[in-house]
């Protein structure tokens, strides 16, 4: 008896309504117990209501060998598809873990990577979030393979469109290459993230280290500096990525997203009591981006890694910023092998999505010491110089106390390309501090004084006059104007909107975002 249409559908409604719950009802709830959402849920949550597409929803693998031959593996362990957030296109995908364990396969990797082609291809953000034991070992080099696949989409669209990755469960092995991949990471408390797990580690080295010890969010973000954010859960992740999409452009051809940001910029008296005239004396930077930026409202990056150096995103008028500082209350603000890699990085993903830089400096130096110079100061120093130089879209810098050495031009002085340069009158742009210049110029006049201590400070005033303070900075040209700090967000404010029509090429792709 043939079938009718309605028996069709019918048939059809069946089927979507297995695969939607992939390994079972029961593994859902474990999924639930352990204080994390489904793969589907995650996405209804990220995206606006209605808005997903599925792509693959009946892919299934091709295995035969190890018992694979005819499991049910429902959309093979990937929710893949496309949808909105904020009313802006995106393509995601989403690992279920209660569908062997969220194992990649050769399909389940071929659906991954055809999604993000389908986000180069459309110029959208691609969201993967990630929660998969490892590699599906029954594939062999078939699952080997896949994974390949997604790396090269990984380099493919960098540098094109946005990538984040969402670490919400485990993610081990070959697996954590593509995270290391994306533009931004965020991780959950309920994550882990390495290449080789605890029992490897005890069997190879001898060492003893927990799960969360090795791969948990605040390893990742305290030592290794692998990810940017760390979420409570996963709708706090959600959350921090909806939040992240809304400062960045669909792609490398488009402008930041322009929203009804506070267009205030009368002065701000506060600005004024921030920042100690001592400077030796530490204060929070962030107290000066959210006195600043819109509505005070700043996402800072890599909070935990670092710390000496502050990046993240802001706005000023609706428009998005970049926004990088040192930080005075933690060492000093130096700039060391750390902060040089965070800041360059930072910058780097700037440039190629078409977004301001604004940089508060407030840096003693390089920070001196052998392990600095073993771990190669130099070259990841460079790196700075270079994020810097290279960098084509507008650059503000606002120098708001010490300016010293070579750690000025590495802050984005005047030489290294900096299209507008405001200093404070507590600013000092000099070779070095003038306690460190005057025991190298004056240690003659020092040492044969009747008082010497007395005849040190007074030499110490004589350099500081000279040498250190904005206005002479200003005469040569490497400051445009000595400005009051209540003044500060009009200044920049002004500088963005005239540097809006800046000249810069923006070919079909500037650079990737290579790991640094």
């Amino acid at each position: 008896m043939m079938s009718t249409m309605q028996d069709l559908i019918d048939d059809l409604r069946r089927r979507q309504e297995q695969a939607f719950l992939g390994g079972g009802a029961a593994r859902q709830d474990k999924q639930r117990e352990a204080g994390k959402l489904t793969a589907r849920e995650r996405v209804a949550a990220l995206v606006d209501e209605g808005s997903f597409e599925e792509t693959g929803l009946f892919a299934t693998h091709r295995a035969t060998l190890f018992g694979m031959e005819g499991k049910s593996l429902p959309a093979d362990g990937v929710v893949t598809g496309a949808a909105s957030i904020g009313g802006r296109l995106v393509h995601l995908a989403s690992q279920d873990f209660t569908v062997a364990g969220g194992s990649a396969g050769e399909v389940h990797s071929i659906k991954v990577a055809e999604i993000m082609h389908q986000s180069l291809k459309t110029g959208s953000p691609f969201v993967f979030i990630n929660d998969s034991g490892g590699a599906r070992v029954q594939e062999g080099v078939d699952s080997l393979s896949g994974y390949g696949k997604v790396f090269n989409a990984n380099v493919l669209l960098s540098g094109a469109v946005p990538q984040i990755s969402l670490i919400c469960g485990p993610c081990a092995g070959g697996a954590a290459y593509s995270p290391a991949l994306t533009d931004f990471i965020i991780q959950t408390r309920q994550a882990q993230l390495f290449i080789t797990g605890p029992q490897v580690i005890k069997q190879v080295t001898g060492e003893s280290v927990t799960a969360e010890q090795l791969g948990g969010p605040e390893a990742h973000m305290i030592h290794s500096g692998v990810i940017h954010f760390i979420a409570e859960d996963d709708r706090h992740a959600i959350l921090l990525c909806q939040k992240l999409l809304s400062f960045l452009p669909a792609n490398n051809l488009e402008d930041p997203p322009q929203i009804e940001g506070d267009c205030t910029v009368d002065p701000n008296p506060l600005l004024e009591t921030l920042v100690p005239v001592d400077p030796k004396q530490a204060y929070d930077v962030l107290k000066v981006i959210a006195a600043v930026v819109d509505f005070g409202d700043f996402l800072e990056v890599q909070a935990g890694h670092a710390p000496n150096i502050v990046v993240g995103f802001g706005r000023i008028g609706g428009n998005s910023v970049g926004i990088v500082a040192n930080q005075p209350s933690v060492q000093a603000g130096v700039l060391d092998i750390d902060a040089s890699n965070k800041a360059s990085r930072f910058i780097r993903f700037c440039n190629a999505f078409n977004i301001p830089v604004v940089t508060f400096v407030d840096v003693p130096g390089f920070l001196p010491g052998v392990k600095q110079e073993y771990g190669g100061i130099i070259r990841h120093g460079a790196k700075l110089l270079f994020a810097y130089a290279s960098a084509t879209v507008p650059k503000i810098t606002v120098i708001l106390r010490k300016s010293y050495g070579g750690a000025y031009l590495a802050m984005c002085g005047k030489d290294l390309g900096a299209d507008r340069v405001f200093a404070w009158p507590t600013a000092e742009v000099a070779v070095m501090g003038a306690e460190g210049a005057a025991e190298i110029v004056f240690r003659k006049e020092i040492d044969e004084a009747d008082k010497p201590e007395e005849k040190r400070q007074e030499l110490i005033a004589q350099y500081r006059e000279a040498f250190s303070n904005p206005y002479v900075a200003a005469e040569h040209r490497l400051v445009d104007a000595v400005i009051e700090p209540a003044l500060t967000r009009r200044h920049v404010a002004q500088a963005l909107e005239y540097l809006r029509i800046k000249r810069q090429p923006r070919p079909h792709k500037k650079h990737g975002l290579m790991p640094l």
